[in-house]
């Protein structure tokens, strides 16, 4: 029987899903086209007057301080097409898709598809100090449901295709396939499954090599450090610990911010409007922190910015970037990280040891990332797929676990879970095999099972097994060692004109018993019980012969969850060191 296990289940669907998949993955790098010229459009739009969609920094503008009054225009705008089009186009989007997919059985409207990225590159374009990353993985995510929801599928299977549209907008914007993979698994999917993984992944490599056609290849910042020295691992635990402080501190005041705006004698139609008026005061002082903000990253990691300079960058991004989206306008949380984290790195890399300065921006970078997100394997990736720079992947390493580890202990929830958690639903982000997934039907079933025999007669049937004594509410029926079916009281009871138990399930025929099979994992054999409300199944070596060998119950069903707490919670000592002692003199 053991020649029935697998180490993966099979899923005889996975190859149309995975074609579906490779169909989203080219549909979201021409949206990802789209949206980052509604952004190059209403960039030229808004700060220089003219219908061009060419890649110019909102920096550059000379309109002195009527800048301040553009911001409040792009806020204006979206707040009226969050009211009058669609709610779900507030926030940075992987919140969003994040509760869509757990909550929403994968389900995104229409309207999300096509206001989240007009609504962005408005919002990006008149100055707001976003990127396009959360956009894109809402407007991805929105086309996978969409060409799902026109199809017959499971809520799993478009919740794969919802994903895979959302990965593979993310690896059009950055040309990193492997990272938004990684996303997808630590942040979206919610499982380690072929069946999603596969698809995923399909969906990634489709957008990358699509993206090299639009974009060209190689990496957006391309850069090589030193090889790392024995010293640098002190000082990428600083770096990490500060990462981790300098992420838990944005998420804290994000959050405070919002509560404030949510206590404003104000609709929130308005509140993207007076962020816009903070962005464009702090775009009146540092023009270079309106915007994404892709060459200001570029220059911090290459050293390009004086430190004093990157400083008060830094400070009034933070600060525009905090209030803007807890106004709740449309936009992503990516870049204004990078840049932020870059900008601790280059403060840092004046007095850490072990290293060239060059490495700090980008090991602050990825763990103000990853504790952020809650994410440290895509912040590793991403940042060497922004970087190629395979020197820097071992104090990428060491920094962003130990950003990781403070977030963890110090937050309740990372800057996604939390603003889902407000809206009552919880999310539990960790992942482990289910007891019942590692554990099969033959493991846990009663072998001596109690039948009732197929000749005999419904008098002796009622009298031996449903009288006083009567042990359980329902029996299996078997004829020579093969099931027939299971009886209950009940059916006994409506059997007129029926002499034995036989002849009482022979009129049940178009009904089959629900049985399990021993290779079958225990998660399938609960999943059968709870859907056709049972409580015990019995088990058969296959579906041919119908030969009993067994019985599953709920209580049996318990037993790996049992083990499992054991092995979770009872600690054990097999040896002492005393005990070592005493054997080594001897």
């Amino acid at each position: 029987m053991n020649h029935h296990k697998r180490d993966f289940s099979v899923n005889d669907r996975l190859l149309r899903i995975c074609g579906l998949a490779a169909i989203i993955g080219g549909i979201s790098t021409l949206a990802a086209v789209v949206l980052l010229a509604l952004i190059h459009l209403f960039t030229n739009l808004f700060f220089f007057g003219t219908l061009s969609i060419a890649d110019r920094s909102p920096a550059l503008n000379t309109l002195g301080a009527w800048v301040i009054v553009i911001p409040v225009i792009g806020g204006l705008i979206v707040g009226m097409m969050a009211r009058f089009g669609s709610e779900k186009i507030r926030g940075h989007g992987i919140p969003e898709a994040i509760e869509a997919i757990l909550f929403g059985k994968s389900r995104m409207s229409p309207k999300v598809a096509v206001l989240k990225p007009l609504s962005s590159g408005i919002v990006i374009g008149s100055g707001g100090p976003f990127g396009a990353e959360g956009p894109i993985i809402m407007t991805g995510g929105a086309l996978g449901s969409l060409i799902a929801q026109c199809i017959d599928v499971t809520a799993a299977e478009r919740k794969t295709l919802l994903v895979a549209g959302a990965a593979a907008g993310m690896t059009a914007v950055f040309g990193t396939p492997v990272a938004a993979v990684l996303l997808a698994v630590e942040l979206l999917l919610f499982e380690w499954r072929p069946r999603s993984f596969l698809p995923v992944a399909l969906a990634c490599a489709v957008a990358g090599f699509a993206r090299a056609m639009v974009f060209g290849t190689g990496a957006l910042f391309p850069m090589q450090t030193e090889p790392p020295q024995m010293l640098s691992l002190l000082s990428c635990l600083v770096a990490g610990l500060l990462s981790g402080a300098l992420a838990s501190g944005l998420s804290a005041a994000l959050y405070k911010l919002e509560d404030a705006f949510g206590k404003l004698p104000l609709h929130w139609m308005w509140w993207p409007a007076i962020g816009g008026l903070v962005v464009g005061i702090g775009g009146f002082i540092e023009p270079r922190a309106l915007g994404v903000g892709y060459d200001v990253i570029g220059d911090l990691l290459h050293q390009h910015i004086a430190i004093q300079v990157a400083l008060a960058i830094l400070a009034v991004k933070a600060v525009i970037w905090v209030v803007a989206l807890a106004s709740g306008t449309s936009g992503g949380v990516l870049a204004p990280l990078l840049m932020l984290g870059a900008g601790l790195g280059t403060v840092l890399g004046a007095v850490l040891p072990g290293h060239d300065a060059a490495l700090w921006p980008l090991v602050c970078m990825a763990a103000t990332l990853a504790a952020t997100l809650g994410a440290p394997l895509t912040a590793i990736v991403f940042a060497f797929g922004l970087t190629h720079d395979s020197n820097a992947l071992l104090p990428l390493l060491t920094a962003t676990l130990a950003a990781h580890g403070f977030a963890t202990v110090v937050m309740r929830r990372s800057i996604m879970t939390e603003k889902i958690a407000r809206r009552g639903y919880h999310i539990y982000r960790e992942y482990g095999v289910d007891p019942l997934e590692r554990h099969h039907v033959d493991e846990v079933m009663t072998r001596d099972v109690h039948t009732i025999d197929a000749a005999t007669r419904i008098d002796d049937v009622l009298a031996q097994h449903f009288g006083p004594q009567q042990a359980h509410r329902a029996y299996p029926v078997a004829r020579d060692g093969a099931l027939v079916g299971v009886l209950d009281r009940a059916a006994l009871l409506d059997a007129s004109g029926a002499a034995t138990a036989g002849e009482v399930l022979s009129r049940r025929a178009d009904a089959p018993p629900v049985v399990a099979l021993p290779g079958e994992p225990c998660r399938l054999a609960a999943t059968r019980l709870a859907v056709h409300e049972l409580e015990r199944l019995p088990v058969v070596t296959d579906t041919a012969s119908m030969r009993l060998v067994g019985i599953v119950s709920r209580s049996d069903l318990v037993k790996p969850a049992r083990a499992h707490f054991d092995e979770e919670h009872r600690r054990e000592r097999f040896r002492t060191f005393r005990r070592a002692q005493a054997l080594k003199k001897s």
